[in-house]
């Protein structure tokens, strides 16, 4: 059976989006993924499927209710029982290559894309959603994160890249930025191509780009450095 990404938002228009695009279009026109997206709107309530309410307690904006998406997830899992469950949300774990990995590895994922101020707090816990961010900011609501993490995943599974030690040597796959890299033409503005790259030995090249790698981590992404020095110590 293939990859199967499944999507809950209010925005069903958004998709597939760039994830029909290149290499993931290709691979899922191939049947390697699928992509089930779902409105959470056919959940809402009354005539006009209301989903959202004023928050408990005062303050700005909306929040979804937990009865409409607690529905929505319950619908999404009958079609895949299998699949996490993931609210993709700022406040969420940070979404690391580690976890994309394993959800690679697994049957799929459903991605419930918030709007609004948020989702009421009981659907979270009595769904015993994960909730995962993208990063330290926010977005207007949850489907380009859910995109992206759609995207950070086809692309590990079997078939779909061309070269498949290439996600091997990528950033964080090893704990590690990516090293440089090169092609032609050898000179570009009075800038030359390391000279290691051309030299033929390939165990230079791997100690030269581990350096790299290691050089930029440390100077970029100190987080990540010393996590690394704690897993060589």
């Amino acid at each position: 059976m293939s990859w199967r990404a499944g999507v809950l938002t209010l925005f069903p228009e958004m998709f597939p989006g760039p994830l029909d695009v290149s290499l993931l279009g290709k691979a899922r026109a191939g049947g390697l993924w699928s992509l089930d997206v779902r409105d959470i709107r056919e959940h809402g309530l009354g005539k006009h499927r209301s989903v959202d309410d004023t928050p408990a307690g005062g303050g700005p904006g909306m929040v979804m209710r937990a009865d409409v998406a607690a529905a929505a997830i319950d619908a999404a899992r009958q079609t895949a029982p299998s699949c996490p469950v993931i609210y993709l949300s700022p406040r969420g774990a940070p979404l690391t290559q580690a976890r994309v990995r394993a959800l690679a590895g697994g049957p799929g994922v459903t991605l419930l894309c918030g709007r609004f101020e948020g989702l009421d707090e009981r659907a979270i816990e009595a769904r015993s959603l994960e909730e995962v961010s993208l990063g330290d900011f926010v977005l207007a609501g949850g489907e380009i994160a859910a995109m992206a993490l759609i995207e950070a995943a086809v692309r590990l599974l079997p078939g779909v890249l061309g070269a498949e030690a290439s996600p091997a040597e990528e950033s964080f796959e090893l704990g590690l930025l990516e090293y440089p890299q090169y092609t032609r033409p050898q000179s570009f503005e009075g800038q030359d191509i390391p000279a290691v790259l051309t030299s033929g030995n390939h165990a230079e090249i791997a100690r030269w780009r581990r350096a790299q790698a290691e050089a930029l981590t440390r100077k970029r992404r100190p987080d990540l450095w010393s996590l690394y020095e704690k897993r060589q110590g």
